[in-house]
């Protein structure tokens, strides 16, 4: 197996299955056939993704960044550690994304890939608790493979998973196999107002009590919105993103002046705070671009930011932003940088 530091693992396509009309499941193994590393539920796989092969970018775009070709894109692994030789993950075509998924589904039975070593951001927490999981959509990978451990382990669990349609819902059966009584299914057809009950699902926190939730943006902040209403501890809600947040309908280019360094940015309304810094030349501190962390952090010195980060408290918001994801609401910021 291959030992070079950023994509250690030599992969190759063992099998690929459409589990519905957009989302498509890949078996990976070894490419030198030896055992591959261990992994625990809610672990990801980063891979090294071709996106000029995907036909998304031109290799001689102008004004592409040498780092975007090739990229790189993050997959839950959705098996549990069950030893069996392989890595499984499912992706969901985007037609509107940048490559990555288009990347991933041209694969074929036989073909390479690279990843790194297996990460986990999205650990089931140590201690013996009752689990509420919540899936939307693509999000079921890491959920499934949570429901999986802790059915192993014949502890408390139960799983609520949504999606549009049953034939949009990938892993139905699987889910209804495995857990049976512990799984709730929801499908809306479109309308909001039928989906899954968050309020009733996540009740009240309880400290044997931890919520998971992984799924499209939209619901991770209705369920963290809802878990803070019922006053649960940001310590027993979990989730995970993966990319920063694309940019909202009414965003507008922003002006920021960075003290420190003497420099007036000015922000288009598609690009975050932190790449405007980049392109300037600056060192800033940054780690998952996804306003999970915190790294990324500033010193608000004038200006009202528009938060959008996951990691600061309201007292950190007073003084604070993550400029990976927060902007301005309006006029000019001011930043300690």
């Amino acid at each position: 197996m291959s030992t070079t530091s950023e994509w250690p693992l030599e992969l190759i396509v063992a099998d690929t299955v459409p589990l519905t009309a957009e989302i498509r499941l890949l078996k990976l193994k070894a490419a030198d056939g030896k055992p591959l590393p261990a992994f625990s539920a809610g672990a990801h796989l980063r891979f090294k993704v071709d996106l000029a092969a995907s036909g998304s970018l031109p290799a001689t775009a102008p004004g592409a960044r040498q780092a975007s070709l090739p990229g790189e894109r993050c997959y839950s692994l959705v098996n549990s550690a069950d030893l069996s030789g392989d890595y499984e993950i499912a992706v969901k075509l985007e037609a509107a994304g940048a490559g990555g998924s288009r990347f991933m589904h041209a694969l074929q039975t036989g073909e390479p890939i690279c990843a790194a070593l297996p990460q986990n951001d999205f650990p089931l927490h140590d201690e013996p608790h009752e689990a509420v999981l919540m899936a939307g959509g693509i999000g079921i990978t890491p959920i499934l493979s949570m429901a999986r451990e802790l059915s192993a382990k014949g502890a408390a669990y139960h799983l609520h998973y949504a999606a549009r349609t049953p034939d949009t819902m990938a892993y139905r059966d699987d889910v209804s196999q495995l857990c049976g009584e512990q799984a709730s299914l929801y499908f809306d057809y479109g309308d909001p107002t039928r989906g899954m009950p968050l309020a009733e699902v996540i009740g009240s926190p309880a400290p044997h009590r931890h919520l998971y939730v992984c799924g499209p943006r939209p619901l991770i902040d209705a369920v963290i919105a809802a878990a803070r209403d019922k006053q649960w501890s940001p310590a027993q809600v979990h989730f995970e993103l993966f990319g920063a947040p694309p940019a909202a309908a009414g965003d507008r280019p922003c002006r920021v002046v960075l003290q420190r360094s003497g420099l007036a940015l000015e922000v288009p309304a598609g690009t975050s705070i932190l790449a405007a810094m980049i392109d300037a030349r600056l060192d800033p501190l940054f780690d998952c671009q996804r306003g999970e962390c915190g790294v990324c952090a500033v010193r608000v010195l004038s200006g009202t930011p528009d938060h959008r980060d996951y990691a600061l408290s309201d007292e950190e918001r007073e003084h604070l932003m993550c400029v990976c994801v927060s902007r301005a609401t309006e006029g000019e910021l001011v930043l300690d940088a």
